[in-house]
């Protein structure tokens, strides 16, 4: 017998990776939440407000909210890029770095421009990620919750590089490489980065709990 779990996110390069992650747990069916059935008091589940002040605070109210609302177990992340030079920003702002409503294309852009003049020794930036599951508690109970972070340590690079990923993986190098983020394969991504970090922490919990 299969446990269900929702994905609780509708970021599509997010879901690629979680799927991917997650994907060794064929006895996990990984639901969206587009596709998740929810009654009519679950209704905007898609736009839970990010009101924490750390990505671990941001990636708890997801997954609570959306365990609540569907009554299934749901696993969440909060990400984002930390600059050095910028004392870690844009942080939990990485998403709407440009605007509320701006493209990844936007933030991109924006940040290459902040940072023009900055040499590359002082470049160094991070993809952070927190990661949290919770399971709904049985007869009023209280949930039950797991939590765990990774980090990608690299540098920005001055332009754009490469056509896969998401966000701002096209201008960080990690550490180590010659290529940026968009350069790697889904597999290599998720082998070092913060998100396949978080969640291969969280995977023992999530398997010893669900699986």
């Amino acid at each position: 017998m299969s446990a269900r779990i929702v994905l609780a996110t509708t970021n599509q390069g997010k879901l690629r990776e979680f799927r991917a992650l997650l994907a060794a747990q064929p006895q996990l069916q990984q639901l969206d939440l587009d596709s998740v059935v929810v009654d009519s008091a679950a209704a905007g589940t898609a736009e839970i407000p990010e009101t924490g002040v750390t990505f671990l605070q941001n990636s708890l109210l997801k997954a609570r909210a959306v365990a609540a609302q569907t009554g299934l177990p749901a696993v969440a992340d909060d990400s984002g890029l930390a600059v050095e030079v910028l004392g870690g920003a844009p942080g939990i702002l990485s998403a709407r770095w440009a605007g509320a409503r701006s493209s990844d294309v936007n933030n991109r852009r924006l940040l290459l421009e902040q940072l023009a003049d900055i040499p590359a020794q002082h470049r160094a930036a991070a993809f952070v990620c927190a990661a949290s599951l919770v399971i709904p508690g049985e007869q009023a109970g209280a949930p039950v919750e797991f939590t765990a972070e990774g980090r990608l340590e690299g540098t920005l690079l001055t332009q754009e590089r490469g056509e896969g990923g998401f966000g701002y993986d096209p201008i960080l190098q990690p550490i180590g490489e010659t290529r940026s983020c968009a350069e790697l394969t889904l597999q290599e991504k998720n082998a070092i980065s913060h998100r396949g970090k978080a969640f291969s922490a969280l995977a023992s919990r999530i398997v010893e709990v669900l699986g």
